[in-house]
């Protein structure tokens, strides 16, 4: 149930941590296969040229993912959390297209048409965490 929840949403936090222990949380698309999730930087506007959350996982590859759903009515309330180890798959990787190709397959409107300039970020999952109000 939780996996399956959390692979039906659209939008996810991505936390990471820097070098000094400093948490960076920010929304990102994603993609699940198994054990396993995909994200990438995509065309939006960033404010540097290597996003701070890739620089984290370099420095850090502990992160956590949260997909959640909030409604007024509080018993359709839940989350979960997946807690796992990253790593960046660079747009040269020979490999690049393959790993984002669930993202294109999820997100059709906002990937489907063009490439994603990447880095893609792969997490490897270590502990499923959620919680429903049902």
């Amino acid at each position: 149930m939780m996996r399956r929840r959390f692979a039906q949403g659209r939008v996810a936090r991505l936390a990471t941590v820097d070098r000094s222990g400093h948490p960076h949380l920010v929304p990102v698309c994603f993609a699940i296969e198994g054990n396993r999730v995909v994200t990438a930087v995509d065309h939006k506007p960033k404010s540097t040229a290597v996003p701070r959350r890739v620089t984290n996982i370099r420095a850090n590859p502990s992160v956590s993912l949260l997909v959640d759903q909030y409604d007024e009515d509080w018993e359709q309330l839940w989350w979960v959390r997946l807690d796992g180890q990253a790593w960046i798959v660079p747009k040269d990787h020979p490999e690049f297209d393959q790993v984002v190709a669930p993202l294109h397959q999820k997100h059709r409107g906002q990937y489907g048409l063009q490439g994603l300039p990447g880095p893609a970020i792969v997490i490897d999952a270590d502990r499923w965490v959620g919680w429903s109000a049902r």
